[in-house]
């Protein structure tokens, strides 16, 4: 099935709709055709201000949490597919609020994901992370348990309701990233901080993981996780290119890793890698157990993995130099904007 088959007429949800993720999505799927795009979350500023951006009529905003059971096996009824991107992101804050982090990214996937096998939906792709995998904090512990939650019953093929996930790293540009951090700190002619010049993270757009999703979306069985295969940098390479791109003197300051912090990031892990297919561009993490024969999850040898013994993990993929780096910067349209606003 194709991108635009699978979107044409379609009731879309997108929970988190508000967010980076959320107002990209929308704005590539206004462009399939689909019969109504559903806007689900917290914040009606947020809201006010996507509807001045896309005033199209095919776009319906709900204010509501996905905490809520109630309220979102309400607003699921007549809804054909679901983009799950309601989270608590931010790695700290989920650190000094962790039942926080429970309550909506995984109690809250669970109500969406029940509430869609409830109402028959045809497709649900969740959105997790690279943290997930051998998780150290609170935000990627949570997020590992959501995939478990939608393996689980996808596991089950309720009501024939296709249930997959996505996972990626770091995306470019998004709200509470490290490059718009970098931006705001050269406009207050302040020191760009790093915590650990030696780390490395994934490096992908927002249209890269608006491409992963709805590939997922079309090709996805219950059960599977798919990734995007992405180069990475080390902070520093990065810290580097956004200087020379911008000329900036200001400096780099190392202000040291913080609580929670890995130095590199895995998308898929050792255990899974003998699990993965590879698609071309991205990688399929088969589930353990595809059907509902428990047996079969303890006497079924491992298959030879495909990856490397430690999986597939930003200090393994394809490393960007700094003018790579800076290229790819180049790519991004709020990088091009802030370096015409200087000329």
């Amino acid at each position: 099935m194709s991108i635009e088959e699978g979107i044409k007429n379609k009731v879309i949800l997108v929970t988190g709709g508000t967010g980076s993720f959320g107002n990209a999505v929308v704005e590539r799927l206004l462009k399939l055709e689909p019969k109504q795009i559903l806007v689900f979350s917290r914040d009606e500023k947020k809201q006010l201000d996507m509807a001045n951006k896309f005033p199209d009529e095919r776009i319906r905003f709900l204010i509501g949490d996905v905490r809520d059971k109630d309220r979102v096996t309400y607003i699921m009824k007549g809804v054909d597919l679901v983009f799950h991107a309601s989270a608590l992101k931010q790695v700290p804050h989920c650190e000094f609020f962790p039942i926080e982090a429970v309550l909506t990214n995984i109690i809250g996937a669970a109500n969406v994901i029940n509430a869609a096998v409830h109402h028959g939906v045809e497709r649900v792709v969740v959105l997790s992370t690279d943290k997930a995998v051998y998780p150290i904090n609170a935000m990627g512990m949570t997020k590992a348990l959501m995939e478990r939650v939608m393996i689980a019953v996808g596991r089950e093929h309720h009501n024939g309701t296709m249930l997959c996930g996505t996972r990626y790293g770091n995306v470019m540009y998004t709200r509470g990233s490290v490059i718009p951090y970098f931006v705001e700190l050269m406009k207050g002619g302040k020191p760009i901080k790093v915590t650990n010049p030696n780390m490395t993270r994934f490096m992908m757009s927002l249209q890269d993981s608006v491409d992963l999703v709805l590939y997922a979306l079309t090709n996805g069985i219950s059960g599977e996780i798919y990734v995007k295969k992405s180069p990475a940098a080390t902070v520093k390479t990065l810290a580097d290119a956004v200087v020379s791109l911008f000329d900036y003197k200001g400096g780099i300051e190392v202000i040291g890793t913080r609580p929670g912090e890995k130095v590199h990031e895995t998308l898929i892990s050792s255990e899974e890698s003998v699990r993965v297919e590879d698609c071309g561009a991205y990688f399929k993490i088969n589930p353990e157990v595809p059907g509902m024969d428990v047996k079969k999850y303890y006497f079924t040898p491992a298959e030879k993995p495909l990856l490397p013994p430690e999986g597939y993990t930003s200090s393994n993929t394809k490393q960007l130099s700094i003018e790579e780096m800076k290229n790819l910067l180049l790519t991004l349209p709020e990088i091009q904007e802030e370096l015409s606003n200087r000329k």
